[in-house]
């Protein structure tokens, strides 16, 4: 049972029980809240076509659909109970990206919202191959589609200040001649669009792993790209042994590493990244509770994971809440949570020199704004 793959209680962690008690806060949580937001951090497992909103999703509709859906037959979309749900939503969401102007739109409100949220650099998934499988695969759809998505990002460095790098997100139970098409089509672009970062696969794990995709991860690899990978989500720890074995450099979602004390020490060995997102998983039925998720375990083992809201449109929980829910839930004080803001930015694909200034200004913010409030 997918439930078994998160198992770990609030018995486990003494500070998930006693944060539960009012007593513990002597903060109130608005102030946590603005520190959370002051707190220069990176997102670093983020789908573009995940952080379109109910109301986006309408706006959208009224552009191509003779009958618009409505706002609550929008929000219906976003509730599921497992994986499979989940992925019918998304498929739903994509549907109503059609124009390069669509795309345009959704990255730029969705790089406001990080903004907001004190978010400095995010490296984000497009669904490169799901944009090929809408458009019957014809390879002239892709360069003005992507010419939207510039648009947004130039903007969002001049008006909000944030950076952006794109991963091209292949789907792993398509086929590996539809993954080689969107790898291609990443490292073919890269040399003028140095915000093409990386690649990844997504998709349903439980139908198709990552050992088909070797070769090309070799090629993708070869050609500068950068190379993630979703593993252990709906898998077992066999599948994150896979991932690392194909060459990925930082793992998403890796839930079921816990089950592995092998695996976890080889993790920390090799300071593997993990891009964690305990409400995805707890939306998809992964997790029981954002309590039995392993961020806490994981974090206390020593592993480099960092904080992520993954779909935060379709699971109701953006990177700020993920901090507030790792602060409130898992008793994480705020410290810690400036560890895994620093780690979000040691995990990224920025340059060294960047990553140095950040960690500079995330040590600054904690020494000027929280010395000598070391517990909450």
């Amino acid at each position: 049972m997918l439930l078994r793959r998160c198992h770990a209680s609030a018995q486990d962690h003494p500070r998930v029980n006693n944060v539960t008690h009012a007593s513990r806060y002597t903060k109130p949580v608005t102030e946590i809240r603005e520190f959370i937001r002051q707190l220069p951090k990176a997102e670093l497992h983020l789908h573009l076509e995940g952080a379109i909103l109910p109301s986006t999703l309408v706006e959208l509709s009224q552009r191509h659909d003779k009958s618009p859906i409505t706002l609550a037959e929008a929000e219906a979309l976003y509730r599921f109970t497992d994986f499979s749900g989940f992925m019918l939503a998304f498929k739903a969401v994509t549907g109503q990206l059609i124009h390069p102007e669509d795309y345009e739109l959704a990255a730029w409100r969705m790089m406001q919202r990080l903004a907001a949220q004190g978010v400095v650099h995010a490296e984000v998934y497009i669904s490169v191959g799901v944009i090929y499988l809408w458009r019957n695969h014809d390879p002239a759809v892709f360069e003005p589609i992507f010419a939207g998505l510039e648009r947004a990002r130039e903007r969002a460095h001049a008006e909000l200040g944030i950076t952006i790098y794109w991963i091209f997100d292949a789907v792993r139970h398509f086929t590996v001649q539809e993954a080689e098409r969107v790898f291609r089509k990443a490292a073919e672009l890269r040399p003028a669009h140095p915000s093409i970062i990386g690649i990844g696969l997504g998709g349903d794990e439980r139908r198709t792993g990552s050992a088909p995709y070797r070769a090309l991860y070799a090629q993708a690899r070869e050609a500068g790209l950068r190379l993630t990978n979703h593993a252990g989500e709906t898998t077992g720890p066999e599948a994150i042994w896979e991932a690392l074995s194909i060459g990925s450099e930082r793992i998403g979602h890796a839930v079921s590493a816990t089950q592995d004390s092998t695996l976890v020490q080889e993790l920390k060995t090799r300071s593997v990244p993990l891009e964690l997102n305990p409400t995805s998983n707890v939306r998809t039925g992964v997790c029981p509770s954002f309590a039995a998720h392993p961020l806490r375990s994981y974090f206390d083992a020593g592993l480099l994971v960092t904080l992520n809201s993954d779909d935060p449109a379709f699971f109701g929980s953006d990177i700020a809440n993920e901090f507030l829910l790792a602060h409130s839930v898992q008793g994480f004080t705020r410290e810690e949570l400036r560890q895994l803001a620093a780690n979000s930015i040691r995990a990224s694909f920025l340059p060294e020199s960047e990553k140095a200034v950040w960690l500079s200004r995330i040590e600054s913010s904690y020494t000027t704004k929280v010395a000598g409030s070391r517990s909450v």
